[in-house]
């Protein structure tokens, strides 16, 4: 029998074997077979991670831009020349498509492409004589030992929305991947490693919980970059703010797709599968409430079939098999919440149109993780699947006589990542963006997610905090502004 894999740290340019006696089995949700065993770190560990990163820092921060950037170049050979094996270690672990898994490697890479840019990024400003020989100036500097508490739904590209900016800015970095699926930061530390990133700048360490703790509680961390629920972001939140540390919390969604009368729906459609299914559902941008707007039976009826019929044909199965359009859910836990949510829809008087509960499966994989698209008809803001964040392959339709009130349906909500409308009138999508309450807005666009170089938005209970991940606002994140005035007359 062969040797299941047991995962290591990766501390101070070294692999490092976990002495914790605790492993946690990393499974592939669609076979069910086990890919690793992951350990739960001592406390020990992480505080040496902490350490080497804070060692590391000086001589990191004193390394030319340039010379951080060529690491950084070097990294993205290596990305591209491993392209499609991290993209088969994402739908292994995680259970995504193989398609999906290219696009998660993809926006990774995009990353550290504009994370290059960093010797223009990073520039300050100046004014000369603001008084009679006197200059003014600001630079931005690095602050030293940032960490990462990374989500299970991607679990390679959203580290990345970070730590390519924070190496670029002369910041060291650690990692706690999700446990449920840590094999793809192995990975990426291993080529981390390669491209020739120093010991020490960039450190994992696995863990759950316990592990997160001691990255918020720990002194020598300037700051925390978190992407999950927002029942855990508040308390990241909090305790950042206790210990004076910088944050980036990014959270829970419910994110509203708005279909108006004079929408295409030949184009609508296939976004809006992608919005509600894609990734099985387990994404902050997915739609998750469908408002068909106008008094019109015959188009809301229309847009309701077209929606419920291309749904009901999308191939669930294994993600390596290319024909595959959704794969399983992440966990069982996954699954048996999303259950849970199905039954409160049902006593609650949704009405369930289309019941994915008892999936078909292209292939011969045993059901443990997988589902179906479900659609449930005739829910409202204050029903529970209508407010809070399923995070699975769950669609809830509801209906709004017009914009106004598919607005005020979408402002109602706790929530404010990413909403979208699909209409052919100018007038009707700048209302929709002027008004809406929402971090990041679609106009015919079913997944509003902001390439590299703009900020991840988001607002309400959907982001703690002032600078968001990506572009500019994560380049001041990861840097402190210093102001000189100076008189040489």
């Amino acid at each position: 029998m062969k040797e299941v894999l047991k995962l290591q740290n990766y501390i101070d340019g070294e692999w490092v074997g976990s002495k914790s006696d605790q492993l946690l089995d990393v499974v592939n949700p669609a076979t069910q077979k086990t890919l690793a065993q992951v350990p739960m770190s001592t406390k020990d560990e992480v505080n040496a991670a902490v350490e080497a990163a804070k060692e590391a820092f000086p001589e990191w921060r004193q390394t030319p831009p340039l010379a951080r950037v060529r690491c950084l170049f070097r990294l993205k050979e290596l990305l591209e020349e491993n392209f499609e094996e991290l993209s088969r270690v994402q739908t292994m672990e995680h259970g995504k498509t193989i398609d999906e898994s290219r696009g998660e490697t993809r926006r990774g890479i995009e990353m550290v492409e504009v994370a290059t840019g960093i010797p223009s990024l990073m520039m300050g400003h100046n004014l000369e004589d603001i008084a009679t020989g006197i200059d003014e100036y600001v630079i931005y500097q690095p602050l030293g030992v940032f960490g990462h508490i990374a989500p299970f739904n991607f679990p390679f590209m959203v580290p990345l929305w970070f730590s390519p900016f924070a190496l670029a800015t002369g910041n060291t970095f650690i990692v706690k991947p999700s446990p449920r699926d840590p094999i793809s930061q192995v990975k990426l530390a291993e080529l981390i490693d390669e491209a020739g990133i120093p010991p020490g700048v960039y450190n994992v360490v696995h863990g759950a919980a316990d592990v997160a703790s001691i990255l918020l509680e720990h002194p020598d961390i300037k700051g925390i970059t978190f992407v999950g629920s927002t029942k855990v972001g508040r308390e990241v939140y909090r305790r950042c703010g206790e210990t004076g540390k910088r944050v980036i919390a990014q959270n829970s969604a419910k994110n509203f797709m708005v279909v108006m009368p004079d929408a295409n729906i030949e184009a609508t459609i296939p976004a809006l599968m992608t919005s509600f299914f894609g990734n099985a559902g387990q994404r902050c941008l997915s739609g998750a409430n469908l408002v068909i707007v106008g008094k019109d039976d015959a188009f809301y009826h229309k847009v309701l079939d077209a929606f419920v019929d291309t749904a009901s044909k999308i191939r669930v199965g294994y993600g390596l098999d290319e024909s595959i359009q959704m794969g399983p859910m992440q966990s069982v836990d996954g699954k048996e919440r999303v259950l849970g949510y199905i039954e409160k829809g049902i006593a609650e008087g949704a009405k369930l149109i289309l019941d994915g509960r008892k999936p078909t499966i292209i292939g011969d994989y045993p059901d443990t993780c997988f589902l179906n698209p479900t659609v449930f008809e005739g829910v409202t803001p204050d029903m529970t699947i209508g407010r809070e964040e399923i995070f699975g392959p769950v669609a809830s339709v509801m209906r709004a006589e017009d914009l106004d009130t598919a607005i005020k349906m979408a402002n109602s909500s706790n929530f404010g990542n990413a909403h979208a409308i699909f209409t052919s009138s100018g007038k009707a999508a700048r209302e929709f963006q002027y008004r809406v309450e929402s971090g990041n807005v679609g106009i015919n666009i079913g997944i509003v997610a902001p390439m590299a170089f703009f900020p991840f938005s988001g607002m309400k209970d959907s982001f703690f905090g002032v600078l968001h991940g990506q572009g500019r606002d994560v380049i001041r994140f990861f840097t402190e502004g210093k102001v000189v005035i100076q008189r040489w007359l």
